[in-house]
């Protein structure tokens, strides 16, 4: 007779053995018929126990389907009893390299690394009591996100929380380096802290931090949370926000962190900001970056966006002057072409073909509008990339970039609003054409029928303050419009009012600033 398998290694072989072929209720089915006989203690404990087993380095082949299985269970439990809360706790920590153990009275969870650890309190019944975070050299605190995560059974915001602390500290070298990191992160946070509180008066809201401030509305790291900056929301948000005052509209964040490079940057290890006063210029002072005040680190500062943004060429090139360094990775493209594949995803949960270019939108009372996007070429003056972060090296750089990013995104809404999902028409009665055409310096054109004469009408508008937008048309209509609404569609229902005619010429132009 043949040796029986033990029954760990015939429930780890089902596990692992998926195909096409056989579905998710074959698979249980198989399960239910093999085990039946058995104590579901017994089962459970075998669960665990496969859950928990470390995987081998050499056998990735096999680890992605035990790996999609182990999540999708743990995913599945719903963790009530100290046990299986201890279980999930365990397995994040190993699916992100962290190392987990259990206390000896069994109602706390260490999740450990070289440079950092949580402390997870639990009560018997499983509840969570506490969560404290301590850095290395650092006394532990109490981290209230991670508290309501945990109670909340938010097992995936958790986990992302661990892996961004151990992306802190992914600077290659000795804990002595990554130390050395973290501390040039901490001098770093405190002069933007500072830079925030300069224009911050009692009596400010959000929405003028986060238009007006040197870096915007500034929220500080508090726990596994990075600090974030918000620095731009739309008037169509400002106006959202003053109709309904309980309302929290989100504006366009990034995240401040540190990140490993192949090459070295001198990075500060304190503060550079001489005081919290501007000078008569209205620049910041700031201390020499001196040998004694920093370190060479295979390391840089980013600001890291939460999705990429599109850029234009000269923006980028501008940012990579204010801050020495070089941003990689990009791929070129027509800055239109971005914008649009932006604008698409952000409004329609199915995807969309990129490649179109012709959007029909309705307005109220209004014959519907249809808008031709002409999104030139990658050779054209407004090309452009799609950047997820911006690497820096010193903090008296990033007001000045925040207000590109700013101007960009400012542009990057004026334009989106001309894109909608819908780009196909059953009725072509009473539609009004436009065409809008990419132009130099963050500057486009709008062609259209005139509605009046029989010749053709030219609008040209660029942005000139991505705060306020001012209107230079002699009808103080058109830019009140494109303030509240920042979008276009409505100003060229307006249009007509604001068009005069040129002459000598078989069209019609009016320029526009906002």
């Amino acid at each position: 007779m043949g040796c029986r398998p033990p029954v760990g290694i015939k429930a780890w072989n089902i596990l692992t053995c998926f195909s096409d072929a056989v579905s998710t209720n074959a698979l249980m089915e198989q399960l239910r018929l093999k085990y039946q006989q058995k104590p579901w203690a017994e089962t459970m404990k075998l669960v665990h126990f496969c859950m928990g087993k470390p995987l081998r380095p050499g056998s990735s082949a096999l680890d992605g389907p035990l790996r999609s299985c182990m999540e999708k269970i743990q995913t599945t439990l719903n963790a009530k009893s100290l046990f299986s809360v201890m279980s999930r706790l365990e397995s994040l920590s190993k699916q992100r390299g962290l190392s987990a153990h259990v206390s000896p009275s069994g109602t706390a969870c260490y999740i450990t690394s070289n440079m950092f650890y949580i402390e997870v309190q639990l009560e018997k019944d499983g509840k969570v009591v506490d969560v404290k975070l301590a850095h290395l050299g650092e006394e532990p605190v109490v981290c209230d996100d991670l508290v309501q995560h945990l109670r909340m059974k938010n097992y995936d915001a958790f986990g992302q929380i661990l892996e961004d602390l151990s992306n802190l500290y992914q600077i290659p070298g000795n804990s002595e380096m990554k130390a050395k990191g973290y501390l040039a992160l901490q001098a770093l946070e405190k002069d933007l802290y500072s830079m925030f509180l300069l224009d911050r008066a009692q009596d400010v809201n959000r929405i003028t931090e986060v238009l007006h401030g040197k870096v915007g509305h500034l929220v500080p790291r508090t726990g596994g949370a990075p600090m974030n900056i918000e620095f731009y929301i739309s008037p169509y948000q400002v106006l959202e926000a003053e109709l309904d005052p309980g309302s929290q509209v989100c504006g366009t964040k990034t995240v401040v962190t540190v990140e490993a490079t192949d090459t070295l940057h001198k990075l500060p290890l304190s503060p550079l900001l001489v005081d919290t006063q501007a000078r008569e210029d209205g620049k910041l002072a700031f201390l020499p970056l001196t040998d004694e005040l920093s370190t060479d680190l295979p390391a840089f500062f980013v600001l890291k966006f939460y999705q990429p943004i599109p850029m234009s060429l000269s923006s980028i090139e501008e940012i990579q002057r204010l801050t020495g360094i070089q941003i990689t990775g990009l791929k070129l493209a027509p800055l239109y072409e971005l914008i649009v594949h932006s604008a698409l995803k952000e409004k329609c949960s199915e995807d969309l073909s990129t490649h179109k270019s012709c959007f029909f939108v309705s307005l109220p009372d209004c014959p519907k509008h249809c808008y031709f996007i002409n999104k030139s070429s990658e050779k054209s003056v407004l090309a452009g990339a799609l950047v997820s972060k911006i690497p820096f090296s010193h903090p008296n750089c990033v007001p000045s970039v925040i207000e590109i990013l700013r101007h960009q995104v400012a542009y990057n809404t004026l334009i989106s609003s001309c894109v909608s999902e819908k780009h196909t028409n059953e009725d072509d009665s009473e539609l009004l054409y436009f065409e809008v055409v990419p132009y130099k310096n963050m500057s486009f054109s709008v062609l259209f029928l005139h509605p009046l004469k029989e010749n053709l009408a030219c609008g040209m508008c660029g942005i000139i303050d991505s705060v306020l937008f001012i209107g230079l048309t002699r009808d103080l209509v058109l830019s009140r419009l494109l303030y509240y609404a920042s979008c276009y569609k409505y100003i060229l229902r307006a249009a007509p009012m604001g068009v005069q005619p040129m002459k000598n010429t078989s069209s019609t132009c009016v320029s526009t600033a906002y």
